[in-house]
């Protein structure tokens, strides 16, 4: 791809290239994690090669084209969704009146989960979860509330859900990766709101935070090479 040609649709593996660069440069210590976050987020969000160009732009290994940047022999490969797909549902729904509620941490998530809230949050967290089946849905409903969904790089997203004075997030809607879980996120907001982001697991964060910490020595210094 040129700079001419910057309106292209990116495909998936496109935007897991990107997502590769990313983490190398957090590892490394080029990108905090926050901004990592962001930037990540932005790359499962992106539909052309025009917004994908600027998240690795300033990071070794882009090309300074639109097309994102590759690193050679970075082959982009997905997770193993299917090692996370099966398996009898451990919670099927959630309920928060002037509090709040979280499905989070190892748990499976049922085809269909139902979560309300009123007057009150929500969070149903599906970094660590596993699925039922490889395309779930979750039905929520936030009166004078707000829930969120956090999906982890890759799962595919479709938000279908309907609001009145208030909304459900459509940043998310349409993306992901081919073989991945789908989740649709569905139902009705009043006076609320329901969204959806993506977040690296906390054992991925965890792994890129020991890798970063291996590298970068304690006088923030380069490594030095042992002669001989």
């Amino acid at each position: 791809m040129t700079d001419e040609r910057p309106e292209l649709r990116a495909s998936d593996s496109d935007r897991e290239r990107v997502a590769e660069v990313l983490r190398d440069a957090l590892a490394e210590g080029r990108l905090a994690m926050e901004e990592f976050e962001e930037r990540l987020e932005s790359t499962y969000r992106a539909r052309t090669y025009g917004e994908l160009a600027p998240l690795t732009a300033d990071l070794p290994g882009a090309s300074g084209s639109s097309a994102p940047a590759v690193r050679p022999g970075s082959a982009g490969a997905p997770a193993r969704w299917s090692e996370r797909i099966g398996g009898a549902a451990t919670s099927r729904g959630a309920f928060a009146m002037w509090g709040g509620f979280l499905r989070s941490g190892r748990w499976t998530a049922p085809r269909v989960f139902t979560a309300v809230v009123f007057q009150g949050g929500g969070k149903i967290d599906l970094r660590d979860a596993r699925f039922e089946a490889a395309e779930i849905t979750l039905r929520c409903f936030a009166l004078m509330g707000g829930m969120e969904v956090v999906v982890p790089p890759g799962v595919q997203v479709r938000v279908t859900g309907f609001g009145l004075m208030g909304g459900f997030d459509r940043t998310e809607d349409g993306t992901g990766d081919e073989g991945a879980p789908a989740v649709k996120v569905t139902g009705f907001a009043l006076w609320g709101g329901v969204g959806t982001k993506r977040r690296a697991t906390k054992a991925e964060r965890q792994r890129l935070e020991a890798e970063r910490e291996g590298r970068r020595p304690a006088d923030g210094q380069p490594p030095r090479k042992e002669l001989g």
